[in-house]
């Protein structure tokens, strides 16, 4: 059995696809597919399975992959301790539902490749039902995804609560929404609103929120990214927790601003997740340490904790991103003063 055996299984499992992983390794496909059938023969076990759409970990597969990814932390860490100069070649997946990008994620990727140089992280914009799927097969690391406070979270993952916000309609400043302290629901349907696709907590959300009454939607899309420049643009409002638009970019320039929703008390909670398992490779708990300090910073040094059920709605009365205390703690009425939305 050789290294470069393992590092191809996992680059199949990570893009999901024999042909994507023999471009990125620069191998023919035949003699990456015999590469992993040899690897195959040797384990006694199918690692894949081969369908038209693509290739992905068999349950079997799945079982050794943290013993696959353990064996190539080993060697990462011998070259490392032997002084070896080449490159080694990693890469930290991550799916998202694009949200927090501008005040989390993209700190987090800056800090994280100062001082992981040679690990290349791969960014993936997705629907959270896919993210679970990678995170179990094994070609994403992590995932960061909204939960409604309430939600349950798959017994498969480990969760840690990063940030938590309240859903806020987004709006240019020119529009008449934007003159209202808070929005209501009659007034969400009196105006174009750009929705997020079903498989969005969002979606769900707006349903929920408009109780069987028929919203006015102009337009569907994915992710909160998309949504903030189509209102942007003009075309419409669109609804997103308050830590998607708090120090965005359009916000900043005065392209967007946002308002509560009014009488709506619900929770919108940014989870990092990743798959229960014995062995996770370093740079996955590099990144996920990375994101950790860097929520809190966000929410005033406050560490980020595993997702508990919170009874009390948070009291203060305008959009704040908070971590959930403990139980036990009470909670410290907010500074009247503060400068920053984020502290």
């Amino acid at each position: 059995m050789r290294t470069e055996q393992l590092e191809y299984i996992t680059a199949v499992t990570r893009l999901g696809s024999l042909r994507r992983a023999a471009d990125e390794l620069r191998l023919s496909q035949p003699a990456l597919s015999e590469t992993v059938r040899n690897l195959e023969r040797e384990l006694g076990v199918d690692l894949l399975e081969r369908k038209r759409s693509g290739a992905t970990m068999s349950a079997s597969g799945r079982e050794l992959l943290p013993h696959i990814i353990g064996v190539l932390d080993a060697v990462d860490r011998l070259r490392a301790a032997a002084g070896e100069q080449h490159r080694i070649s990693r890469m930290v997946r991550l799916g998202t539902v694009n949200a927090a990008t501008v005040p989390l994620l993209i700190p987090v990727i800056r800090d994280f490749r100062a001082t992981h140089p040679l690990t290349q992280v791969e960014v993936v914009g997705v629907q959270q039902t896919d993210i679970h799927r990678g995170l179990l097969e094994g070609s994403f690391d992590l995932g960061l995804v909204n939960h409604l406070e309430g939600d349950d979270v798959p017994a498969d993952f480990e969760a840690t609560e990063l940030l938590r916000g309240r859903p806020v309609v987004v709006i240019r400043p020119d529009s008449p929404l934007a003159s209202r302290a808070a929005v209501s629901v009659d007034d969400l349907l009196a105006v174009p609103l750009i929705g997020m696709r079903s498989g969005y907590v969002m979606h769900r959300y707006v349903h929920r929120l408009l109780d069987g009454r028929d919203p006015a939607f102009a337009y569907s899309t994915d992710g909160a990214e998309m949504g903030k420049l189509l209102v942007a643009e003009g075309l419409g409002a669109t609804v997103l927790p308050d830590f998607s638009v708090i120090d965005d970019p359009l916000e900043r320039r005065g392209a967007l601003v946002h308002r509560p929703i009014a009488g709506d008390t619900t929770r919108v909670l940014l989870m990092l997740q990743r798959r229960r398992a014995d062995s996770v490779p370093q740079a996955a708990r590099d990144l996920h340490e990375a994101f950790v300090r860097t929520a809190r910073t966000l929410t005033g040094g406050k560490a980020p904790w595993p997702r508990r059920p919170h009874p009390h709605p948070h009291p203060h009365p305008h959009p704040q991103v908070l971590p959930a205390p403990p139980a036990d703690e009470k909670r410290r009425p907010p500074h009247p003063k503060r400068s920053s939305p984020w502290k």
